[in-house]
């Protein structure tokens, strides 16, 4: 009966989440330096579906309004929900995975290897694009591809993959990247602020091209990780302890760091890099409704989504028509908040 109540209570606080993240879509969608209004946004959309656009007299709609809503905000609003869940829900996994409420998406160097697949991408002078997506979209993924297998080669322990080892191979790499991208940009200093917009991440460029791309990847990559919620449980109490219940440690982290890379690598391909998100949200989550991730998981990419949304609407909007990047804008948020958590962190050592 307890457990009846315990789910229904979390059940009730998601739809609330769900409802706010419709709030903050519409806000959202609101918000540009063209003035619309909220009942323009709801006749736009409405007009989009079959059996409501009746109901709506075509000279309430403005056609650069639609196309701005349309073409423009939507794709946006939806591709930053979507890396915003990314990077969350895989921030969760890692936390789980190292059991450090520290590591984030980009732990085992993903960001640098991104970062410097865009950067060659950009001095080689590739504008052009190829089956419709931008070669800096290419460029990024194939990085972070690239460094994901490098660190598990360089990791792997015979058929073991410690976790320790990973982490070092990870940071390694990493520098060794961001060492040859700055090599890069003092090199081309006449592309050096494309390239650290790039760097310090945006969804300035969202169409519904990268929406489609980045939305069944993260939607089945999540459902995939969610899947192994319960060993990831397991996993919490140790290595061993999992082994001795059944659990093959080894085998599960092979698969979640390798579905985790995928993913991260999708997102940062379109967005560029946005740190903390990560971060902070599964562990402020955690601290609101506990270590397990059957309800971990699933919250983390609800509060990602709106929290990303948020920032890429104060990135765009704070000195409109300028923009600054998202990336910059989580930072604000994360940089205080990984402070604290080194500091509490080090206190509880002492």
């Amino acid at each position: 009966m307890e457990l009846i109540k315990k789910r229904k209570h979390y059940f009730l606080i998601f739809v609330f989440g769900l409802l706010i993240l419709s709030i903050v879509i519409f806000i959202s969608a609101s918000f540009g330096s063209a003035d619309i209004t909220f009942n323009q946004f709801m006749a736009i959309i409405l007009n989009k579906i079959p059996f409501l656009r009746e109901n709506f007299q075509s000279q309430e709609i403005i056609k650069s309004h639609e196309i701005i809503i349309w073409n423009i905000r939507l794709p946006r609003i939806i591709l930053a929900g979507l890396v915003g869940m990314a990077l969350s829900v895989v921030g969760a996994v890692f936390q789980g995975i190292f059991k450090n409420p520290m590591a984030d998406p980009y732990v085992i160097g993903i960001s640098s290897g991104a970062a410097l697949g865009a950067t060659i991408t950009i001095v080689s002078g590739l504008s052009s694009s190829f089956f419709g997506f931008a070669f800096i979209t290419i460029g990024s993924f194939l990085g972070a591809t690239f460094t994901v297998f490098l660190v598990y080669k360089i990791a792997k322990a015979g058929t073991k993959l410690p976790t320790v080892t990973l982490l070092l191979s990870g940071i390694a790499i990493s520098q060794l990247w961001s060492s040859l991208n700055s090599i890069l940009m003092i090199f081309n200093k006449d592309k050096i602020e494309k390239i650290i917009f790039w760097v310090m991440g945006s969804i300035s460029a969202a169409s519904w091209r990268q929406v489609l791309l980045v939305f069944p990847v993260v939607i089945i990559g999540s459902g995939i990780l969610y899947i192994f919620s319960r060993d990831l449980n397991v996993m919490l109490m140790g290595d061993e302890t999992a082994k001795t219940l059944g659990i093959n440690t080894e085998a599960i982290k092979k698969i979640l760091i390798a579905v985790c890379s995928l993913i991260i690598g999708t997102v940062v391909s379109v967005s560029g890099l946005i740190g903390f998100v990560g971060l902070i949200i599964p562990h402020i989550i955690r601290l609101l409704i506990g270590p397990d991730h059957r309800l971990l998981i699933p919250f983390s990419a609800l509060g990602g989504t709106i929290f990303l949304i948020i920032c890429d609407t104060i990135s765009r909007t704070l000195l409109a028509p300028s923009e600054i990047p998202v990336g910059a804008v989580t930072a604000l948020f994360g940089a205080p908040y990984f402070i604290y958590l080194l500091d509490k962190h080090k206190k509880v050592k002492i």
